[in-house]
């Protein structure tokens, strides 16, 4: 599906993926309790438990495998077996942290650091609206957070996928009143987006994976073409605002560090250009912090969505 805005611009409504662990009563479960542990028993429960589904999702892990080895083909098989269980841990941990903040949101303690606080005054500054474009990275939905301080008071956005189980969607929203948060199932549900970024206000978005619709766009990414999402980069020239790539990724002291990088200018022609660079920069962070691309699909597949 996709949304046409009034600009004529078209962006792609995402799809839904079903998976068997994405279901609300296991959700509940395991949130009740990360929410009862204290943060270094979480942590290390979810990392025992994250390298435990290694061989539980066998296809998930090939996935992965396969992604790693295209990001540092000349690892052996043993480090890039150890990779794949480290990948899987930590995505263990930054879930358990998300389920943990939903009920009981306290970045205080999870937050090492931020980079890059000069791009977000940049973006500010302009006195526009800006997107900021994150990716299935570290604990993305932290980041996600972090934009309710780092926004002065603005209204943030956080669009979402559908999911297959609204009551999964629900816990996902967590307690946040400062963030609203958008699902797009048709495509009138994106064209508040350009009335709320022209009033100044921030979207936040993901632009790692395909919708296997006809916005997707094959860029060079990590020596071979692979699918990504043009949409965000419709969205922002049809608004005339920014891109501003973020991330959060955790340290080795299992707390975590929102980088921000430089802010993406999209003009009217420019889009495809724009996400090349964006995709460019996505490869570099990929390269710092390989088990924390939470990517559990193979992004170069013809029909990769």
């Amino acid at each position: 599906m996709s949304a046409t805005l009034a600009s004529g611009a078209t962006v792609a409504v995402p799809s839904t993926r079903p998976h068997r662990l994405n279901r609300a009563p296991l959700f509940r479960l395991a949130s009740a309790v990360a929410a009862a542990l204290p943060r270094p028993a979480r942590a290390s429960v979810a990392a025992a438990l994250g390298r435990a589904f290694v061989r539980a999702c066998p296809v998930e892990a090939a996935a992965v495998r396969g992604n790693l080895t295209r990001v540092d083909p000349a690892l052996s098989a043993s480090m890039r077996a150890r990779q794949v269980g480290d990948l899987f841990a930590r995505f263990a941990v930054c879930f358990a942290d998300l389920l943990a903040a939903n009920r009981h949101w306290a970045a205080a303690g999870l937050l090492a650091r931020r980079e890059g606080d000069a791009h977000v005054a940049e973006v500010l500054a302009r006195g526009t609206g800006f997107i900021v474009l994150t990716a299935h990275i570290g604990n993305w939905e932290l980041a996600g957070r972090t934009l309710v301080e780092r926004g002065g008071g603005r209204p943030v956005h956080i669009v979402m996928a559908p999911e297959v189980d609204a009551g999964v969607e629900r816990m996902m929203r967590g307690r946040d009143d400062a963030m609203r948060f958008v699902t797009l199932r048709a495509p009138a549900d994106a064209v508040p987006l350009v009335a709320a970024l022209r009033r100044g206000e921030i979207v936040g978005m993901q632009g790692d994976r395909a919708l296997g619709h006809r916005g997707d766009v094959r860029v060079e990414f990590f020596g071979a073409p692979a699918r990504f999402p043009l949409g965000p980069f419709l969205l922002a020239r049809a608004a005339g605002v920014p891109v501003l790539p973020a991330y959060c990724v955790l340290g080795d002291d299992r707390r975590y560090t929102v980088m921000v990088k430089a802010p993406i200018s999209v003009e009217r022609g420019t889009e495809e250009a724009s996400l090349q660079e964006w995709v460019a920069g996505l490869a570099g962070v990929i390269r710092g912090y390989p088990t924390q691309w939470f990517n559990f699909f193979d992004p170069w597949a013809p029909d990769a969505r």
